[in-house]
Parts: structure tokens; sequence; C-alpha cells
């Protein structure tokens, strides 16, 4: 696993970002789009139908654009399937393993805005109400969902490098060592 001190060894040309909810993967991820020419592919958009449905073509459309490439996206559903299909042809996983101060208050600020604002995202969809910050459900409370996800992937990084030794695993730690490995690696 490389750190943020490490340079890549290669160009990659398909990339996962790996993260809690709120960590930014998908800021990072146009980031990388607009560095290293990649098409970013908003994996988000592919699951959330109209009203939150989930969309039944989901894993037909990751199989459609994992088989491209060049892609970068991030790294979500994987309890629906999604390692089986990118992991084997994704050569770099960013992983943002930053504190939990960091990204709660990234999702606090990123809810809120686009709750108040009323930004669409994907599907037509709009953020749930704030009041939905309260709800116990963690399928309904994106806090708690967080809070229940946090340490998913310190747990599944170990079985990753293992079952996928192909893949160069970049752990970001914290915000700053993202600029610096981002800056270092133009």
């Amino acid at each position: 696993m490389l750190s943020s001190a490490d340079l890549l060894p290669f160009r990659p040309d398909r990339v996962l970002i790996a993260g809690v909810t709120g960590s930014g993967k998908t800021t990072l991820a146009r980031r990388v789009e607009d560095r290293w020419g990649l098409r970013h592919i908003e994996i988000d958009g592919l699951f959330h139908g109209p009203d939150w449905t989930p969309r039944p073509s989901f894993l037909d459309d990751v199989r459609a654009f994992a088989g491209e490439d060049r892609w970068v996206t991030e790294w979500q559903y994987t309890s629906k399937g999604t390692d089986d299909i990118l992991a084997p042809r994704a050569q770099v996983v960013l992983w943002l393993d930053y504190p939990y101060r960091v990204v709660r208050a990234r999702l606090i600020r990123r809810t809120a805005s686009r709750q108040l604002l009323r930004t669409r995202l994907w599907n037509g969809n709009t953020e749930r109400g704030l009041l939905s910050m309260f709800r116990r459900d963690p399928e309904e409370n994106i806090l708690l969902w967080q809070t229940r996800t946090l340490r998913k992937w310190s747990e599944r990084m170990p079985v990753v490098e293992e079952r996928f030794p192909h893949l160069t695993i970049v752990r970001l730690r914290n915000p700053r060592e993202t600029e610096r490995w981002l800056r270092a690696q133009a």
C-alpha cells in the first residue's frame, strides 16, 4: 500500500475512489478526471432512479463502463455486487481514510447545502429533508449511515489487498495529504 509520499509508478487508466460517505470521493474523482483525462462515471447516478428507487439496470450499467479502457468512479455499492465488476478492471484505488471530524463536517455541510438549495441530484432527486438526519433508520438518515459504515474500508482493505493483488492502493489520511499527493503526480 502506498502513502501520500509515494509517486505512482505509472499513469493509471482505471481508478476507484474509496472512502466513507462524505469523504469527498466524487470531488476527487472529478479532479482525477481533469488531471488524467479519464471519464468520470458518477456511480450514484447509475444506482438511484426517480424517487430514490434503485435502478434495475444498475449492475449492467456498471459492467458496461467497467469494460471501457479509461474511467474513474467512486467505489460504492459493494453490497450490491460492484466489487466483482470494478476491482478486477481497476488499476489504482485512492483511499480517502480521513478522520471522523473531517468527514462528519463535510457531510453535514453538503447535506444542508443541497437541501437548502434544493440541488437536483441523480435522475431528478433532491436531498431528503433536514429532519431525515434525525431518523433512526440508516437508509433514511445519512449521518447514521456514515456512523455505521465509518470503519468499513479500514476493515476491508486487507481483504482487498489479498483478493486483488494487482491493485495499487494509495491511502490518503487527510485533505492536505491528498492535495500534496495530487500535486506530486503532475
